[in-house]
């Protein structure tokens, strides 16, 4: 009876756009429905009551009318459907009854096929806005005015009379009918609504989670096979900055600022998730990205570095195609270290952050800046590089014992990529 299905972009649409959205679908099914009660009318299926009929139709076709102005203009307020909810409901009391505004007091009640047709129609038409509750008042204002109504003119025109013995076995079946009917559309859109506030839940989970995680991540993620609990564990630590940001953002029109940093920041996320990385955080022109987190493997220290080896050739392709369109380039630097690190997710009321802590964390920050002092496109930690023994000779690293950290004791031995050489391996 009821078409439950949610759209495709169902649950990335707001409470606002879902609501005019079905209001309009409403309106526009509101016309089939006048239809319906025109063509009755005009076919003589109103119970010898032709101007009671009319007076339906015309009362219907004016609420139609507002309706459909409403959803096109987007106005009224969120109760409207209530209201038209109601008005539908007294149209098929007043058709259901056409007899009692005749003349006589002899009860000649005759439902038309056309006329119980009408009210399962305009359940249908109800159960469509996908509100369980709106389904409850229309089933019940019809239910309560039909054998209310019913009763009334029977005791009007005598209980002993056969003929009312009769009317009221028949429409109470039918009634039963309509009854069961509209509870089965009740229980269908509740377990719909339950349905999408359950999907609209999992969709801005995994929007959330696609700011971070590659989409083979997050679809593990919502299957429930990894964690987002705080853990320590082992991870390759990414940082990537551009240089001389700063001064260009001082002069920059804000259009070429934000124009340059959506395609940086593209570049970059492309690169973490093409190695099933996990972009941590972005910090203006800085990037932090992860390889371990929030699941370890065994080669998350060869895929960090496959990832920082071709980000710094995006990078530099990057930085020659805005030279030769005439637009501000800058180059970037990298730095790599693996340690241990805490990670997880952190939750700070209504704001959930997936956040990376530890020493390896500092180490490779630090290292992004060394990557400025030495020229290079890249600096990563020997103890990281040792780790990957095929990858020491696959690019011309340069090697530099007792580099001291900033802030850090004790001295660290690195490898790094000139940015010259990376140019001429190109």
């Amino acid at each position: 009876m009821v078409y439950l299905g949610i759209g495709r972009d169902e649950a990335v649409l707001s409470v606002d756009e879902r609501r005019w959205r079905r209001d309009m679908r409403s309106a526009w099914l509101r016309l089939a429905a006048l239809g319906i009660l025109v063509a009755n009318l005009l076919m003589g299926e109103h119970g010898g009551n032709l101007l009671v009929h009319a007076n339906v139709v015309v009362g219907y076709g004016l609420a139609t009318a507002l309706a459909l102005g409403l959803a096109l203009t987007r106005q009224g307020p969120a109760w409207v459907t209530g209201a038209f909810t109601i008005v539908d409901a007294l149209a098929v009391v007043a058709l259901f009854h056409e007899h009692l505004f005749g003349t006589g007091d002899a009860l000649s009640h005759a439902l038309t096929t056309t006329n119980l047709a009408i009210a399962f129609v305009l359940l249908n038409h109800v159960a469509l806005r996908l509100r369980p509750l709106l389904v409850a008042l229309y089933a019940g204002l019809v239910l309560v005015g039909w054998l209310l109504l019913l009763f009334v003119k029977i005791a009007a025109t005598g209980w002993q009379d056969t003929q009312s013995v009769a009317v009221l076995e028949a429409d109470s079946t039918l009634a039963a009918a309509f009854a069961f009917a509209a509870f089965v559309a009740f229980l269908l859109l509740r377990d719909h609504e339950s349905l999408l506030r359950s999907a609209l839940r999992s969709e801005r989970r995994r929007l959330s989670l696609s700011r971070f995680f590659s989409p083979d991540v997050v679809s593990e993620l919502q299957r429930g096979r990894v964690a987002l609990d705080l853990e320590r564990r082992m991870a390759a630590v990414m940082f990537v900055d551009l240089r001389a940001f700063t001064r260009f953002a001082e002069t920059a029109p804000s259009k070429d600022l934000a124009e340059l940093l959506v395609e940086y920041r593209i570049h970059v996320t492309q690169a973490v998730f093409d190695w099933n990385g996990t972009v941590d955080k972005f910090i203006g022109d800085g990037v932090m990205a992860v390889f371990g987190q929030p699941r370890p493997r065994d080669d998350d220290a060869e895929r960090a570095i496959r990832c920082a080896l071709q980000l710094s050739q995006v990078l530099t392709h990057w930085k020659s195609s805005r030279l030769k369109e005439g637009r501000t380039a800058l180059n970037a630097g990298i730095g790599l270290h693996l340690g241990s690190v805490i990670g997880g997710v952190l939750e700070s009321g209504n704001h959930h952050e997936f956040t990376v802590l530890g020493d390896a964390v500092n180490v490779a920050e630090r290292l992004e800046r060394v990557a400025k002092a030495l020229d290079a496109t890249l600096v990563i930690s020997g103890e990281m590089l040792d780790r990957v023994p095929t990858m020491a000779t696959e690019y011309p690293w340069v090697w530099k014992d007792d580099v001291e950290l900033e802030g850090r004791a004790g001295a660290l031995r690195i490898a790094y990529l000139p940015r010259r050489r990376v140019d001429a391996h190109e």
